[in-house]
């Protein structure tokens, strides 16, 4: 009898717990639509394309640099005086709350690469934070930059996604990202209360990722 107590108290725990984990669990985006994905797809799931640009500091940096990390993206550009510096700081609350963190990453991209140099984006840095070794700002190729930004990290949803550079990218898009480059979050990054969301998110990633 004991036994059998045993074992239904063992399903019973099993089945909690299962439930527990779907709950905390992040979709998975696999199209420009942000359709959500609740249960790891069977087939290909959508993975950031393999990249490499240049960072504030005039050094490499790429897609390779955030396999194994979580990170956060958005798409800026330093002569912006309308939502950027609103993205920025808010981007500073998730370092803040990650500082020292080399598990997670902030990617911010430049749109204007003909304009924004490293040097000019390490100072723009330096109005934000003085402090942080896990945020990159990236310049680099115009078209390679807009293409990532547009097929890979879907960035400006179904409306930017069959467009090419010669239209200019523009977008508000925080995007999560996991340790396999898979899309797990798509977040207004003009709004606090949206980092407070992300903040969580990453926590989830973190324990269930």
């Amino acid at each position: 009898m004991q036994v059998k107590k045993f074992f239904k108290l063992f399903i019973v725990c099993c089945f909690i717990i299962s439930c527990y984990e779907n709950k905390e669990a992040l979709p998975f985006y696999n199209s420009p639509d942000f359709t959500p994905i609740f249960e790891e797809p069977k087939s290909e799931i959508h993975i950031i394309k393999e990249f490499v640009f240049t960072n504030q500091n005039e050094e490499d940096f790429g897609s390779m640099d955030l396999v194994g990390k979580i990170h956060v993206a958005n798409f800026m550009f330093t002569s912006c005086t309308n939502i950027c510096p609103v993205m920025t700081t808010n981007m500073t609350k998730i370092e803040n709350e990650f500082e020292n963190d080399e598990g997670v990453q902030l990617v911010s991209f430049t749109v204007t690469p003909w304009i924004d140099s490293p040097e000019l984006l390490k100072r723009y840095k330096k109005e934000f934070t003085q402090n942080s070794s896990n945020w990159n700002f990236l310049t680099g190729d115009k078209k390679k930059i807009y293409k990532l930004a547009r097929e890979s990290y879907f960035a400006e949803e179904e409306i930017g996604f069959t467009k090419d550079s010669s239209d200019f990218l523009h977008t508000e898009h925080f995007l999560l990202v996991d340790k396999k480059l898979r899309i797990r979050g798509i977040y207004n990054g003009t709004l606090k209360l949206e980092m407070m969301q992300i903040i969580e998110d990453i926590k989830t990633l973190k324990k269930f990722n």
